[in-house]
């Protein structure tokens, strides 16, 4: 490893300006899939609503009777209180503070404010703006409008402070159908994409790579026993056959809404037992060409044990292979994930971009696009930047590339 970082491939890398961007946006998601997973969002909190009913996000308008549905739903939420309350002989705003969107909460007044306010609104609402078709061609009443969110705000103030910010943050990319955040959901996702990604390439890439190293270095039964077992699973298609019998047999047993974490055993399961299958490939080749230089010929000459041989000095020269493999099942895992959620087998109990783009089939009918293409925009620069860096790392150590 240490001279695989000092060899003249590694110095051609870290020259590379493309990959070292792509590299950076890299250590981005993995800092933000780190922070994630150590407690900066919680599942609860991809759950929480953060808005009455599906908002659009940053620069998007709301056409007038959007923007008066969403205000009534601060006013009819502050009404039901108020009347629940008399019936109960108890303060309204107690019954409200369970009413929370977010770090939206509604304003503590007394009862006599509390209506003073709804009078007001629904004056409004009833003596100018109900019964009026289509609002879009009344642009006279907008400020009636204006007046009514107004008072949804008094109601319902936007919060101020670090709590404005978090939920500024919140609703940066609008709501789902649901009213939970997209932001939110979006970047819980990336913890999912990674763990799926960095679990099924590692070891893939470590079974890939050690039977592939055996069985070209070994030869004999060893070797057609390996190819026998890879060249048997690659006459499946893809592997999606398998991937699928695997994902929905082992889903029945995994799938617990109280611990979605076990939800993705199966999806580990699906991935690593086809996606080795290339990495050996690749690592049989070369192995069978290293092991008739002179090096290992004189290692042999020597006296060292042959597993000796493999370990110490054939492996560690196709670790360049290895990255490579790993930066392309990486990005494979991920697409596939993708894909196996959006039918309904892959993860489960928890957001991922694939559930994220299945939940959103519906609203691209409506011309609602934020939940689709939040998912669909990170997915791309993570994906992109594992291809810049796969082809960087290939120009710089394949051999055929090398100046």
């Amino acid at each position: 490893m240490r001279r695989l970082l000092k060899s003249r491939g590694a110095r051609k890398f870290t020259r590379n300006r493309l990959a070292m961007a792509a590299l950076g946006i890299i250590a981005v998601y993995f800092l933000t899939a780190l922070w994630v997973l150590l407690g900066g969002i919680s599942m609860e909190a991809t759950r929480q609503r953060v808005a009455p009913k599906q908002v659009p996000g940053f620069l998007e308008t709301r056409t007038l009777e959007e923007r008066v549905a969403f205000a009534m739903h601060y006013i009819d939420e502050v009404d039901q209180a108020v009347r629940l309350a008399s019936r109960r002989d108890q303060d309204a705003y107690e019954i409200l503070a369970d009413k929370a969107l977010a770090e939206r909460r509604a304003a503590k007044m007394s009862t006599d404010e509390y209506n003073e306010l709804l009078d007001e609104a629904f004056a409004v609402l009833e003596d100018e703006l109900e019964g009026v078709e289509d609002l879009s061609h009344h642009p006279e009443l907008e400020p009636r409008v204006e007046r009514l969110e107004e008072i949804a705000a008094a109601l319902y103030p936007v919060p101020q402070g670090w709590e404005g910010v978090k939920y500024r943050l919140r609703t940066f990319l609008g709501s789902d159908a649901a009213g939970q955040s997209i932001s939110v959901r979006a970047v819980y996702s990336v913890k999912v994409a990674f763990q799926i990604g960095l679990i099924t390439s590692v070891i893939s890439v470590i079974i890939g790579s050690l039977l592939g190293a055996a069985a070209a270095f070994f030869g004999g039964w060893i070797d057609h026993v390996i190819t026998w077992i890879f060249s048997t699973l690659s006459s499946i298609p893809y592997l999606v056959l398998l991937s699928v019998l695997i994902v929905v047999f082992f889903g029945t047993i995994f799938d617990n809404p109280e611990r979605p974490f076990l939800s993705l055993v199966p999806v580990y399961v699906a991935f690593c037992s086809t996606f080795w299958i290339g990495p050996c490939r690749v690592i049989r080749g070369e192995t069978m060409k290293i092991k008739e230089l002179e090096y290992v010929q004189a290692a042999t000459a020597i006296g060292f044990s042959r597993l000796y041989i493999l370990v110490r000095h054939v492996i560690p020269n196709t670790a360049h292979l290895m990255f490579i493999n790993f930066s392309l099942l990486f990005i494979g895992a991920i697409k596939s994930e993708v894909i196996l959620s959006f039918l309904g087998l892959g993860v489960k109990g928890q957001p991922s971009w694939g559930i994220m783009i299945r939940d959103a089939k519906d609203e691209v009918i409506t011309y609602f696009f934020w939940q689709i293409g939040a998912a669909t925009v990170l997915m791309f620069v993570l994906v992109l930047a594992f291809n810049i860096l796969t082809d960087a790392l290939q120009d710089a150590f394949d051999p055929r590339h090398v100046d």
